[in-house]
């Protein structure tokens, strides 16, 4: 009886501390790309429109920096925040807006669009903090959708950041054993898919094909399971002929609190590697994105590594097709490489690449072989 009071006691202690931390979800950030007056069919424009996006970006950033403690609690719809992570994430961030911005100036000589005397992250701190665009400026139209964009894409990482002592994300990594898209070369973007397969999984993966495209396909074992019972081995060798197949677990639920996580990544594991020999990576994307902070040995000991991702596109999350396509090219333009999450349950992932590729097919971006970026070290 004693225990059975205590665990009701410890249950009613985390609803509470967790009633404490989180409140209200903060709204998407969404950006309708027609307000941005040329098109990405060079390189040079390419960069022009980068360059844009990193300054509008930064000088949000800059502005969060000014606000105290309980502003940012209100403006990230939380309680509480810890300010360790979230800081630590500013000072990422603004390293990286400096590598992609003085990458993205390198064409300066061919296009003067947004370039400024920045040649070190000091420079760029300052000139984020009076970036402007004049009313009448050919971009004026862009400048404050841009900045709604960046405002609203800036919270969402924050209150990750906030959260990340309570709940893991992709906004930061525990060890060397987790990846994301930060090692690529720039103008390199590699596709993932989540959570399949599904209904829409073969229409994307023949798609992918005609388009010479591979991604990186994380299945849940419960349905990869279905879908061999109901087919074979044969077939599911088919569907992902000339992509590349992750794990995700058993099913897709947060392996951070669920005992049996190792067991669901081992089974999973053994069922993928075994149906699909050809197609396997030893790579294990987190559902959600949450995992243990003491998982590290055990996957190493798996010979797994944790995949994240840098991109996402929110298309299971009240976004179309069209809306999630034009958030992703607002953040490539922004991180300028990384690993683009879509999920492969409905045909919406596959309308949106579809866009993208039609959108940048001049832009001199590149998308990656899957084989070889799972292969990289």
């Amino acid at each position: 009886m004693e225990s059975v009071i205590v665990r009701i006691a410890l249950l009613l202690l985390a609803g509470l501390l967790s009633t404490l931390v989180h409140a209200a979800p903060i709204e998407l950030a969404r950006f309708d790309r027609s307000v941005w007056p040329e098109q990405l069919d060079s390189p040079a424009l390419f960069d022009v429109a980068s360059r844009a996006e990193i300054l509008s970006f930064a000088r949000v950033l800059y502005d969060s920096e000014a606000l105290s403690e309980a502003q940012l609690a209100e403006r990230l719809n939380l309680r509480q925040v810890n300010l360790v992570t979230l800081n630590a994430l500013r000072q990422r961030l603004w390293q990286r807006l400096w590598r992609n911005y003085d990458l993205a100036q390198q064409s300066c000589e061919q296009d003067a669009s947004f370039c400024y005397a920045i040649d070190s992250l000091p420079d760029l701190r300052q000139q984020a903090g009076k970036f402007s665009v004049a009313d009448d400026s050919f971009y004026a139209g862009w400048a404050q959708p841009s900045r709604r964009f960046h405002e609203y894409y800036l919270n969402e990482q924050l209150r990750k950041a906030a959260l990340f002592t309570q709940t893991s994300s992709e906004v930061e990594r525990f060890s060397d054993q987790e990846r994301d898209g930060q090692a690529l070369n720039d103008r390199l973007f590699v596709l993932s898919f989540d959570g399949g397969p599904g209904p829409a999984t073969e229409a994307l993966t023949d798609y992918l094909r005609r388009q010479k495209l591979g991604g990186l396909f994380f299945v849940v074992g419960k349905n990869l399971q279905a879908r061999r019972d109901q087919t074979s081995a044969a077939a599911l060798q088919q569907l992902y002929a000339g992509q590349c197949v992750g794990l995700q677990g058993w099913q897709y639920s947060s392996h951070a609190q669920w005992t049996g996580w190792q067991d669901s990544v081992v089974s999973s594991r053994a069922l993928v590697q075994s149906s699909l020999p050809e197609a396997f990576v030893p790579l294990f994307r987190p559902p959600y994105g949450q995992r243990r902070a003491d998982s590290a040995a055990f996957f190493a000991g798996q010979q797994l590594q944790v995949m994240l991702w840098d991109i996402d596109a929110q298309d299971q999350a009240g976004l179309n097709a069209e809306q999630s396509a034009q958030r992703v090219l607002s953040l490539m333009l922004l991180w300028r490489r990384g690993v683009i999450q879509f999920h492969d349950g409905q045909p919406r992932a596959q309308a949106a690449i579809d866009w993208l590729l039609q959108h940048t097919a001049q832009s001199g971006i590149g998308w990656g072989n899957c084989r070889e970026f799972a292969e990289t070290p």
